[in-house]
């Protein structure tokens, strides 16, 4: 039987390898899958807590069921700051004791023994294990490496390393959580209870209890518990740990809503459409998780490095203790030179450098209303150099909206709406409705007509008014002003208004842009996006008049979806990475086809949220040049860690050379350059909107 958990106490690449071993060997498991980035564990097999516990006894690795809520630690409290509390004052007694008298005295020594025993007793016993099994990581480098200072007699040397090991490992696990706290308040979002109304009785039930079509009451300022539709009520909803956004979203009947959001000021009764497990808010944590999990090519290159690096390492330490002690008798200090190669050697700061910059970033886009379906995809979206937009619904609204009135002398303008919108009452057509939308009023109407292909009429004021296509207009024997064909040419509908007797005025109607195109296209230009391509279905006409105004380099009209497929592939042999931008159904292909494929409005819509590489989950545009800006500089603290990692190690081994290198100067290269990564990666939690 296949059960998730959550885990504490996690906050070591190679201690997660190790956990997932031991698990591996315990009797009945099947298949083990262990999330480092997401802190999670998924077991197939008969295996229980405890168990678990005691595969991940030597790292002190909690175990937790996934539900279950962890009790967080503060960082004075945790084991590891404790201890390593307690190896600095037992340290510190030891060097004024040592300055006092020498280093030989008894009491010295005992008083280091002591903090090494109390800052180290966890690792000696870890490097022991590995050691009779030879597995060298970075506790078997370090046991090996305190053993070797103890035996030639340095014990301040010893104490002053493991408590500076045991500073490293406290902070370590204190930066690696603040790197997954932002998965853990998506979990803490949504209720575990809710009030449900079912045949007639009121029932606070667990959301894993609640059935999809049950009737769940949100009370004002209540989170709401499981996504649904409302059927009564009217509030102002805040969506924003859904979709980012910051303004609450009015709800009334028949509108949406999704579990973990705010309900702020009218009680709801929303009729239950998904089950917990189901909701957006589970699919994002899922979704989130499994992207923290995904290797991104720059980890995959580092493990790969990592596989070959420490063996290397442990060959070149070797060498340094035995060739020179051969050459010059002084087997004191090149052992201990060899001992400290050892520990600067240790890959810990190179292997940990890029998830924990992944885990942060996707962390925090998530937390922007920005779904990244993995590392991978967040490392390619800072490369990209061209990005093609579908036009209907991502550069626009989607719908129509008038833009445009005349009217003919004798009437003003807000007459020829009113005038078309009586008319246009009865119509199911979508012009019609933006024109009835927009109208302040409209007279008593009879006898409407629909004429397909051509417009409607009715009795207006005793007179037939008609409004339809600019032809119909011509064949009933108007002549057209020069200018209603010239708004019709720049890719608008042109209605006109006519009675049997007079031409009253027209009204064009047109997909409006969004407001925030142009200038998200102006950023991306300045952000260094070479081509941005408009790809529509749409009139060439129209589809020209719509780029030249919002300011895109490049319009490909006409498009049926397997011609946007291939003008992606066209695109990515000119320009090599290329981004898709479109609502995930009717461009899948394309969207699929692209380097990266980016879905507008993922909330509620299980396409996007399947087919896209990237979900925007507020269906808001301004949240692409944030996503760019994001993974470039998440691309910028991974080469910042490799280069952190293994420069301050190269450093630390030129001291060799005139020897100049310390046990406490290899552990400050060590775990030193491994804090520095990972609060390096933590810059990127600031990266906002």
């Amino acid at each position: 039987m296949q059960k998730t958990y959550r885990l504490e106490n996690l906050s070591c690449t190679s201690c997660a390898a190790k956990f997932e071993k031991n698990i591996r060997a315990l009797p009945q498991i099947n298949t083990v899958n262990l999330n480092f980035g997401a802190s999670k564990l998924t077991v197939d097999g008969n295996v229980s807590i405890a168990d678990l516990e005691k595969a991940g006894a030597f790292d002190h690795i909690r175990v937790y069921p996934e539900k279950a809520k962890v009790e967080y630690v503060p960082f004075y409290k945790r084991r590891q700051t404790i201890e390593a509390a307690l190896s600095f004052v037992l340290m510190l007694i030891g060097v004024i004791v040592s300055f006092q008298t020498s280093e030989t005295d008894p009491r010295a020594i005992g008083l280091f023994g002591a903090a090494i025993a109390i800052g180290g007793y966890g690792m000696f016993w870890t490097g022991f294990k590995n050691l009779m099994k030879l597995q060298f990581d970075m506790k078997t480098l370090m046991t090996i490496a305190i053993i070797g200072a103890v035996i030639i007699g340095e014990w301040r040397e010893g104490a002053v390393v493991v408590f500076l090991f045991a500073v490293s490992e406290a902070l370590e696990s204190f930066s690696m959580n603040k790197a997954r706290q932002s998965i853990r308040g998506l979990m803490d979002l949504a209720p575990a209870r809710a009030l449900i109304q079912r045949n007639g009785e009121l029932l606070e039930l667990d959301t894993e209890d609640i059935q999809v079509g049950d009737m769940l009451i949100v009370k004002p300022g209540q989170k709401i518990a499981m996504d649904g539709t409302v059927l009564r009520g009217s509030s102002s909803v805040n969506q924003a740990a859904i979709t980012g956004e910051s303004i609450p979203a009015l709800k009334q009947q028949g509108d949406e809503v999704f579990a973990g959001t705010f309900n702020e000021e009218g009680a709801l009764e929303v009729h239950v459409t998904k089950r917990v497990e189901d909701t957006t808010i589970a699919k994002i944590i899922h979704l989130v998780e499994e992207a923290q999990a995904e290797k991104a090519p720059s980890q995959q290159f580092v493990d790969r490095f990592a596989k070959y690096y420490t063996p290397a390492i442990i060959v070149i330490a070797f060498l340094v203790a035995i060739v020179p002690g051969f050459i010059t008798g002084n087997w004191d200090l090149w052992v201990y030179q060899g001992l400290a190669v050892l520990v600067v050697g240790c890959p810990c700061a190179l292997v940990v450098s890029t998830p924990v910059a992944i885990v942060t970033a996707i962390g925090n886009a998530a937390r922007q209303g920005v779904l990244i379906k993995g590392g991978i995809h967040l490392e390619e979206t800072g490369r990209i150099q061209a990005i093609a937009f579908d036009k209907t619904g991502t550069l626009t609204k989607g719908y129509p909206e008038m833009t445009d009135v005349i009217a003919e002398s004798g009437y003003t303008r807000d007459e020829v709406v009113k005038i078309a919108a009586s008319v246009e009452t009865m119509s199911q057509h979508p012009l019609a409705r933006a024109i009835t939308v927009q109208a302040d009023g409209a007279y008593e109407y009879e006898d409407f007509q629909s004429l397909t292909g051509k417009g409607a009429s009715a009795i207006v004021n005793s007179i037939r008014v008609s409004v339809g296509s600019l032809v119909w207009a011509e064949e009933e024997g108007f002549q057209i002003p020069s200018h209603y064909w010239k708004l019709q040419e720049s890719g608008k509908s042109v209605m006109a208004v006519f009675s049997a007797m007079e031409l009253i005025g027209a009204i064009a109607v047109a997909d409006a842009i969004r407001k925030e195109s142009p200038q998200i296209v102006r950023t991306l230009k300045d952000m260094g996006i070479q081509r941005t391509i408009m790809l529509t279905g749409d009139h060439p006409a129209t589809a020209n008049a719509i780029a030249a105004s919002i300011g895109m380099t490049d319009v490909r009209a006409g498009l049926m979806p397997e011609d946007k497929l291939s003008a992606i592939k066209e695109l990515q042999q000119t320009y090599g990475r290329v981004a898709m931008i479109g609502d995930g159904v009717n461009d899948a292909p394309a969207l699929a086809a692209s380097t990266i494929g980016i879905a507008m409005g993922g909330a509620g819509t299980d396409a996007a949220l399947e087919t896209a590489d990237i979900a925007l989950m507020a269906d808001d545009l301004e949240k692409l040049p944030y996503t760019i800006r994001l993974s470039r500089k998440t691309l910028r603290i991974i080469k910042e860690n490799i280069i952190f990692a293994l420069g301050l190690k190269i450093i630390a081994l030129l001291l060799i050379i005139p020897g100049w290198l310390t046990l406490w100067i290899a552990i400050f290269a060590d775990m030193g350059a491994t804090l520095l990564v990972i609060l390096n990666a933590l810059r990127l939690v600031k990266v906002q909107k």
